[in-house]
């Protein structure tokens, strides 16, 4: 079918949202050439160029600027008419693009995900698992979930989980091996289990508190990964203590496979945030993952 100006200003919009005529070209199913293509197009219609494109980098120009402002939001109201259209009014569509921590995944995804897709099966999810910080405009997301110190402020935050403590751990094998330490200083004697930055590399430093007193311990040991998964995993089979948040050993906790280390020493973070920019309005799927999530989540300490 040939294009019309509608199908290039989708194309134009999608290219613009996420600043790649590749990954555009992934959300419209089609090849990169036929997004160039209608690209072009319409630069020839309105006679004048749209992007700046280099080897690496996609961005508007001002024509672009002014198109994108002007048409992205009716091209959007037409976009979502269509898709109401083509479902019963009284049922949710739509896809629900979320970005997620390891340590978010038992916490908050396992116990909301499911019954949210039972509940709303013409609606899709897309789960993108990342411990990294994330882009959510660039990337066409909806929301992320991060602990609060890892979102930026013109975003909208909504607390999800209570506080919890990141807590030092061991298995009790392990600690009849080494013996148990009793000071942050004792730590440099033990095989720890590092966790290393997907992005750089570099070792975390353990964050230890106590009253008002602040410790950042740089520990060592044979292992290092930059998954909290093996970290939890390797601790339990007593390779070395392991530093994670509580949430996500509660089971281990109680079982007795894990068991805490410098207790007293033990920082508390607020909790586990979801997030989206203030410009933009949630979507439908959004808001109902959200109204889900506040129903089925602990509350206490919420607030």
């Amino acid at each position: 079918m040939a294009l019309t100006p509608l199908n290039e200003l989708a194309v134009f919009v999608s290219v613009a949202r996420h600043k790649s005529f590749t990954r555009a070209a992934r959300e419209l199913g089609v090849s990169t050439s036929a997004v160039s293509q209608s690209v072009k197009l319409l630069e020839e219609r309105v006679h004048q160029a749209l992007f700046f494109r280099t080897t690496r980098n996609v961005s508007l120009t001002d024509a672009g600027q002014r198109l994108l402002e002007r048409a992205a939001p009716g091209l959007e109201s037409a976009l979502n008419a269509l898709e109401h259209l083509s479902a019963d009014a009284t049922q949710l569509t739509g896809t629900l693009r979320l970005t997620v921590p390891g340590i978010a995944l038992a916490s908050v995804i396992e116990p909301v995900l499911p019954r949210f897709l039972r509940e709303n099966p013409h609606v899709h999810a897309e789960v993108r698992l990342s411990d990294q910080f994330v882009d959510i405009v660039e990337e066409g997301l909806d929301a992320g979930l991060r602990l609060m110190e890892a979102v930026e402020k013109d975003m909208v935050q909504l607390r999800l989980t209570p506080a919890f403590r990141f807590m030092v751990l061991a298995s009790p094998a392990y600690l009849k091996r080494h013996g148990t330490p009793q000071r942050p200083e004792d730590l440099a004697k033990h095989d720890c289990i590092t966790y290393r930055a997907p992005t750089t590399g570099l070792p975390y430093h353990w964050e230890l508190e106590r009253g008002r007193k602040e410790l950042r311990v740089q520990v060592k040991g044979q292992l290092a990964t930059d998954n909290a998964e093996v970290m939890f995993r390797m601790a339990v089979a007593g390779v070395g203590l392991t530093y994670l948040a509580e949430l996500q050993v509660a089971p281990a906790l109680r079982a007795g496979t894990l068991v805490p280390v410098l207790e007293d020493w033990a920082p508390s973070v607020p909790g586990i945030f979801l997030y989206y920019p203030h410009r933009a309005r949630a979507s439908p799927p959004l808001r109902a993952f959200i109204a889900l999530a506040r129903k089925l989540l602990p509350t206490k300490g919420l607030g």
